[in-house]
């Protein structure tokens, strides 16, 4: 993991439940082939700027993330990370706007049954894992399920989160995603793999993300690390 981190760092120097079908864009189904361009100095300062250490997300966790958003062609300037690092009792779901240099939500995220239980370890891109996929997602359109108001995701690293669509996996609102199930549970509830958060916030969330914004999973797997095509030069 170390130099897997040591290589991302040295180029950033120069980062539901879920039962609802619906048709995947053609764009899907083509390989992402990322654009390399340099981390704006400015934007790896925003880490200190808004303090992000105290709330909890980790610096490798940020560059990462941001390194790979800067390779996505016509990402909008919003950069969600969820931070698997952390387990479920923490706030580890942060909506960052790079202009406005704004922190504008950081709040609770479940992750998938099977993943783990307070803690995730464990992360798949298989039909009925029930796991979380990790990786670097493009936001799409918002639509009405049996959740409510829910976002579609497209994962665009082959191999590791690309079968989010036959998967519906998305981001959806579920009661399981509260401070009183971690009172009475010491966690959150657990998805089928969405990235799912409170009902109350559901909708200001993915109402300010959807339509081309970058969502970054984020576990220190030095697979992971190592095969991410956004993380290469």
């Amino acid at each position: 993991m170390k130099q897997a981190l040591i290589a991302v760092f040295s180029l950033l120097s120069i980062a539901i439940t879920g039962s609802e079908k619906f048709t995947a864009p053609a764009e899907i189904h083509r390989e992402i082939t990322p654009t390399v361009a340099p981390a704006p100095s400015t934007f790896q300062m925003l880490y200190d700027e808004l303090n992000l250490a105290s709330s909890g997300l980790s610096r490798e966790a940020y560059l990462i993330a941001l390194r790979g958003m800067l390779q996505i062609s016509g990402a909008k300037p919003l950069l969600s990370i969820v931070d698997m690092s952390q387990p479920s009792s923490k706030k580890r779901l942060y909506v960052i706007d790079l202009v406005k240099r704004k922190l504008l939500f950081n709040t609770y995220v479940a992750h998938g049954r099977n993943s783990g239980e307070l803690l995730p370890k464990r992360f798949s891109n298989t039909n009925s894992s029930f796991q979380s996929s990790l990786g670097f997602y493009k936001t799409l359109g918002l639509y009405q399920g049996k959740h409510g108001l829910s976002m579609q995701l497209q994962g665009l690293e082959k191999g590791i989160n690309d079968n989010a669509f036959s998967r519906a996996i998305v981001m959806h609102g579920a009661d399981y995603v509260c401070e009183e199930v971690i009172r009475r549970t010491g966690r959150l509830g657990r998805s089928q793999g969405c990235p799912a958060v409170s009902t109350a916030e559901c909708s200001p969330i993915v109402r300010t993300i959807a339509g081309g914004s970058c969502l970054f999973v984020y576990y220190p797997d030095d697979t992971y690390l190592k095969k991410s095509v956004f993380l290469k030069s």
